[in-house]
């Protein structure tokens, strides 16, 4: 018990600050709807093809080359597009096409770096190898806590705050809120993980069903494209897609990067939990033909319990109900985290008390 005393407060010193700002920038995240601040964000959706099909081709046919859109969605009522030139360069537009807000750089819409710092540091492809790890460990600080916790089980008091900002009270309320809220950290540091390690997420949907049959599942077809042309047909594009799918919402619209790469087009069906779904239709970039379709949900069912982890992870699922649980979830990791390292690097107890105590435990 001794060693996992220590392995504990080890992992929590070291990784507790990361933790901390993944929390909060998560927490700040699941209600970005309400503070993005560009007009008619607070649109109801249109799903009608026309109105679709007119913005679709109003928005591809601005000045830049927009690489993509994503569709407005229930909650919030602006597309989102970004342009082929320019590292982060992007806009917003309403639901009839107009753009609302440009941007040239990520720096200056603020929900695009808070995104970015949450699911990769400003890192790439490295930051992502950073959290995955960071969501190993506070894993492994969820579980010791609550088995360290059960020796003192019988001294617990629930407290928002710690009663004084010494470390024993600090310690003692690190304690017993983290395993108040121990469910909730598991469930979002699993989640979390899951979308960055895949062998983890795998083993995570093992019990529902083949491993093998997953990950068949999710891997991605490959189609040989004709050169993109001049002026694809939208509207022939998003009507076929509507005829296969009468029900679903169209999501994100991505021309392909580099040659001999279809156009894809997402759409998400009502029983799809995933916000832009995994429903999606191929079409040759200069025919605008069909090279093929996939179903969501006609996936593999361990496939389809993998697309339910982000929603569950980033509150789109459950409406403002479950973004409140989340927002406990986020600002207990963050609380836990930061005390931690807190505690850990700048209240450690001093060399004599440490010798005095253990030299009276000695003499009892």
């Amino acid at each position: 018990m001794k060693l996992l005393d220590t392995l504990h407060r080890w992992t929590g010193g070291l990784i507790g600050l990361v933790l901390a700002l993944l929390g909060l920038s998560g927490t700040i995240l699941l209600h970005k709807d309400a503070w993005i601040g560009v007009a008619h964000a607070g649109d109801p959706l249109r799903t009608d093809l026309a109105s679709v099909t007119a913005a679709t081709e109003a928005i591809m046919a601005l000045p830049g080359g927009p690489q993509g859109i994503v569709y407005a969605r229930d909650g919030f009522g602006l597309h989102q597009g970004r342009f082929k030139i320019g590292e982060g360069a992007g806009f917003y537009a309403d639901q009839s096409g107009q753009v609302m807000a440009r941007w040239a750089s990520q720096w200056e819409r603020p929900e695009l770096w808070i995104f970015d710092f949450h699911h990769h540091l400003f890192a790439g492809d490295s930051g992502e190898w950073v959290i995955g790890t960071a969501g190993l460990c506070g894993l492994f600080f969820v579980i010791s806590g609550v088995i360290l916790w059960w020796r003192t089980r019988k001294t617990f008091r629930l407290r928002l705050w710690p009663k004084r900002m010494s470390r024993p009270a600090i310690v003692t309320h690190h304690r017993d809120l983290g395993v108040i809220v121990a469910p909730l950290l598991l469930l979002s540091l699993v989640t979390g993980t899951m979308m960055i390690f895949r062998p983890f997420a795998m083993a995570m949907v093992a019990p529902f069903g083949s491993v093998a049959e997953t990950v068949k599942s999710m891997e991605p077809p490959k189609y040989e494209s004709g050169p993109l042309a001049a002026k694809p047909d939208y509207a022939a594009m998003l009507a076929e897609a509507r005829r296969r799918f009468p029900g679903a919402e169209f999501r994100i619209l991505s021309l392909p990067r580099k040659p001999g790469e279809p156009i894809s087009l997402r759409m998400r069906q009502q029983a799809e939990w995933l916000p832009n779904g995994r429903t999606t239709l191929w079409f040759d970039a200069g025919t605008g033909r069909v090279l093929g379709a996939r179903d969501a949900l006609a996936m593999a069912p361990g496939a389809q319990a993998f697309n339910k982890a982000y929603p569950l992870h980033a509150g789109k699922v459950g409406g403002l109900g479950w973004r409140l649980v989340l927002t406990i979830s986020g600002l207990s990791l963050t609380m836990l985290g930061s005390f931690a390292v807190w505690t850990f690097w700048f209240r450690r107890p001093k060399p004599a008390r440490r010798a005095m105590k253990t030299a009276a435990l000695a003499a009892s």
